[in-house]
């Protein structure tokens, strides 16, 4: 263990740079008790370090502030109660956060004051709410009881009416008998007749004409009972009622057209009331047993006509007091609900970055001794200096005068790895961090990743008119990047905008290559003057004609002329297809190249001469040669000719049979296929050069490690490694200490055979790769000629007919023409060949590029921040 002045970290200040992680330190905090959460919240709001958890043994139930922390998912959980409330009582949510009171330093007063008032709150709330439901329901019962009132003071006028118009002893009738409908209704109630028959029944029924009442038949006593029930079971009401009386009753319901705003259901309900009548006791306490099963309220009807009139004022006047009185407590309870809409999202900030703080202090230990918590973390070493003035304000927040102890730790073990980012290498970073996150040191392919994967994607997506359409989109993503913050939230819109800055640089080297390839949505551009004339006397439809060469050659990209001309096809193929080889044989010769900077840092020479150099060799012997030969062929005029006129070179050699035979026929080169002399001894010196290296690459590195180990073991000597810990009590020692332990490896550690597997595997994955991933490279030329071809097939079948019309109709046809071929531009061409090309850069990279040199095995830094916290809890 080592302790150091602050002087001398100062002086270890690392210089930041996306090349490497940076170099990270373990520290040790001395925090005393009363300061340890001022200190944690600052630096929360900092976000350096990456606590370790130094209580793995202990249960998150037996952690020391274990209760703290439910105190906080209390406050938590009435918060987003009283948010729900928010939101269903349709209340403007206030994005108003109190940065004063965030961001300050929060005493323990600040959060007892903050709890009491969300607790009085969220009580109020309560109260409120549970004021509101209990009349609801008695609303709910008045304005059923209201609708059976009236429905029985219709029946029994109905009634009474058919027993006016009943036949006389003499047998006339004093009207017709069935001229009006058994239930009489207004014309926003739908009445219907139900089973059973009153006709049987009102010989005995007798109706005192003077109180309206109903009274007992002579010889049966006839009873009712009355209520409502859901519509959807009305029906079911009939046919149980019918079957189980045995026909011995007469229901008659009625749809009370409104529905009725039930608190005991999500949405209100469509109901019916129904009177039903029986013949005895007995038969209707069974009919009130089987509508009450059935979910149906019952309610008291008295058979006078006068109870019943006063029933029912009585029951309209205590309706109109319940809706006066719920309105009240609705007012009040929204009045409530925007008091705390105003300050709720500060209080939900508040609470989170306390609960974070409590979380954190149960990843410390406890030195009761010292009244202090002991923790420890990795950060940056060059953020030690801002960490030290965290820890100084902290103390003086406190108001404490003993301050934060800080001591940096050497020990062996491997440090989380933190690439410093901004907003524009995260993008790209994040490529990188989807493969693997790199070791600690390790090389980081996200600094060239910047350049090579817009690169490679333009290469395919090379247009300069679609790339214009691309870099403005983007563009307008950057520009208003704070104003469309919200996008990030979006799950679907993310990627695109966590992205901006990736595609903005795709559309600029998309432009940039599309200007090489002269092609702007798939038409020429002629800023130069051509290499190339075309015959202005000769030709017709189906005639063949061949353009002269000029004097000069096209200054920079494809001569626009190759765009006119019916060979064209095959000079882009061929020109994309060797480009293609020579790019990529250039991109992973840099990622073998960076295996020299690792090598170095990690002090493991022994990659550099007996994997780099013998790697590099095999590579350059075939397709280095491969590449020498393409830039060769390119740089000969196979058709000139002398001062007699005769061809001073054969016809051009296929390179595809170069190389195949190359392997199958060493030492010897047809006539026909020969570049320059000396070409076949050449070409047998790079296949046994390349033959070597692959012994090289296998046996070399793990003979000379067995070696080593050997020496080693024979001199008496182990190889050390120090391991770091805080001791306890249970150490016998006073306080907390660091300790520091070396533990000697033993010999069997060394395992000869399995480093043998593992190179023989790197050995022949690297052999095989080097074919399959330059082939892999083709992929440039395939996707470029297939957008190529595509917007040529848009802008020839679509946009182009309509410049060729005649006619009134002309315009239209081309103002239509345009925006169906603009969509599919941008939907197909930008759109769906866009996202190919992507896949197809990031294919290259991870598999091509980053297995040449790149581990990716390392562990993220993800430090204790209050920002990610509530990011995280934003997204949940």
């Amino acid at each position: 263990m080592t302790s150091r002045g602050w002087g001398q970290l100062r002086s270890r200040k690392k210089t930041t740079s996306i090349f490497r992680s940076e170099v990270m330190s373990l520290v040790q905090l001395y925090i005393p008790s009363d300061v340890a959460r001022y200190t944690v919240a600052q630096l929360g709001e900092m976000g350096l370090i990456q606590f370790r958890d130094l209580n793995q043994d202990v249960s998150a139930f037996q952690r020391s502030f274990v209760g703290d922390v439910r105190r906080f998912d209390e406050i938590e959980r009435k918060l987003r109660y009283l948010q729900s409330k928010i939101v269903e009582s349709d209340v403007d949510l206030y994005d108003f956060l109190d940065n004063e009171f965030i961001s300050a330093a929060r005493g323990p007063r600040d959060i007892d004051e903050m709890e009491e008032t969300v607790n009085a709150h969220e009580g109020r709330v309560l109260r409120l709410t549970a004021a509101y439901k209990e009349m609801q329901l008695t609303h709910v019962e008045l304005v059923e009881n209201k609708h059976v009132l009236e429905e029985v003071s219709s029946l029994f006028t109905e009634i009474t009416g058919r027993q006016s118009t009943a036949p006389t002893a003499h047998g006339s009738t004093s009207g017709p008998l069935d001229s009006v409908p058994l239930l009489g209704r207004t014309d926003t109630m739908a009445s219907r007749r139900s089973i059973g028959s009153m006709d049987a029944a009102r010989g005995e029924l007798a109706f005192d004409a003077e109180i309206g009442g109903m009274s007992v038949g002579r010889d049966i006593n006839i009873g009712f009972i009355t209520g409502v029930i859901s519509r959807d079971r009305i029906s079911t009401l009939e046919r149980v009622l019918w079957r189980s009386l045995r026909g011995n009753m007469f229901l008659n319901y009625v749809d009370i057209e409104e529905p009725i705003s039930d608190p005991r259901h999500d949405e209100p309900v469509y109901k019916s009331a129904f009177i039903v009548f029986a013949h005895g006791e007995t038969l209707r306490d069974r009919a009130t047993k089987i509508a009450e099963s059935l979910g149906a309220t019952l309610y008291r009807v008295d058979p006078s006509a006068e109870r019943r009139q006063e029933e029912l004022i009585d029951t309209m006047s205590r309706l109109d007091d319940l809706s006066q009185i719920l309105e009240n407590n609705r007012v009040a309870r929204i009045n409530e609900l925007t008091s705390v809409s105003e300050q709720i999202n500060t209080w939900f900030t508040v609470v989170r970055k306390e609960k974070a703080v409590y979380h954190a202090l149960n990843l410390f230990n406890y030195d009761s001794n010292r009244n202090c918590l002991i923790a420890e973390g990795w950060c940056a070493t060059n953020d030690i200096p801002a960490i030290q003035s965290a820890l100084h304000v902290a103390t003086e927040d406190a108001g404490s005068n003993v301050p934060t102890v800080l001591q940096e730790l050497r020990t062996t073990k491997e440090p989380p790895t933190f690439v410093r980012t901004n907003r524009f290498t995260e993008g790209f970073q994040n490529i990188v961090d989807a493969y693997g996150v790199p070791k600690a040191g390790e090389v980081n392919p996200g600094l060239f990743t910047v350049i090579t994967f817009p690169f490679l994607f333009a290469l395919m997506f090379g247009d300069l008119g679609h790339g214009f359409l691309m870099t403005l989109c983007a563009a307008l993503l950057c520009y208003y990047e704070k104003r469309l913050s919200w996008m990030a939230k979006d799950e679907s819109l993310r990627m695109f905008y966590s992205g901006r800055y990736i595609v903005l640089l795709m559309g600029i080297f998309s432009m940039f290559t599309g200007f090489l390839y002269n092609d702007i949505f798939s038409r020429a551009m002629a800023p130069f003057a051509s290499g190339w004339r075309w015959p202005t006397d000769a030709g017709g439809e189906g005639v063949v004609v061949e353009a002269t060469k000029l004097g000069h050659t096209y200054p920079v990209g494809i001569d626009p002329a190759w765009h006119h001309a019916s060979n064209s096809l095959l000079f882009t193929n061929s020109y994309k297809m060797k480009m293609s080889i020579v790019l990529g044989v250039i991109h992973m010769t840099l990622g073998i190249c960076l295996q020299v900077p690792n090598a170095l840092h990690f002090k493991k020479r022994i990659n550099i001469i007996h994997v780099f150099v013998p790697q590099i060799i095999f590579l350059f012997s075939i397709f280095g040669y491969l590449v020498f030969a393409i830039i060769l062929k390119w740089s000969t005029d196979w058709y000139a000719r002398d001062a007699a006129g005769e061809l001073t070179h054969i016809s051009p050699p296929s390179l595809l049979n170069m190389l195949i035979y190359m392997f199958l026929r060493p030492g010897s080169v047809n006539e026909s296929e020969r570049m320059f002399s000396g070409q076949a001894f050449l070409q047998t010196l790079l296949l046994l050069t390349a033959l070597v290296c692959v012994p090289w690459m296998l046996l070399v590195k793990p003979l000379i490690l067995r070696n080593e180990h050997r020496k080693i073991v024979s001199e008496g000597y182990g190889r050390i490694s120090s391991h770091v810990r805080v001791s306890t009590e249970a150490d016998g020692m006073a306080g907390a200490v660091v300790l520091s332990e070396q533990e000697e490896m033993q010999a069997d550690d060394f395992d000869f055979a399995e480093i043998m597997i593992n190179q023989s595997i790197h050995t022949i994955e690297f052999c095989l790769n080097s074919i399959s991933n330059t082939a892999s490279y083709l992929r440039l030329w395939a996707l470029s000629l297939a957008h190529a071809q595509l917007s040529e097939v848009l802008w020839s079948m679509i946009f182009q007919p309509t410049l060729k019309m005649s006619g009134a109709l002309q315009p239209v046809a081309i103002m239509f023409g345009f925006a169906v071929w603009f969509t599919l531009t941008f939907c197909i061409l930008i759109g769906m060949e866009g996202l190919s090309a992507f896949l197809h850069a990031l294919r290259l990279h991870w598999v091509e590029f980053n297995n040449k040199f790149y581990d990716g095995t390392g562990v993220k830094f993800e430090p204790f921040s209050f920002k990610a916290v509530l990011d995280e809890a934003d997204e949940q």
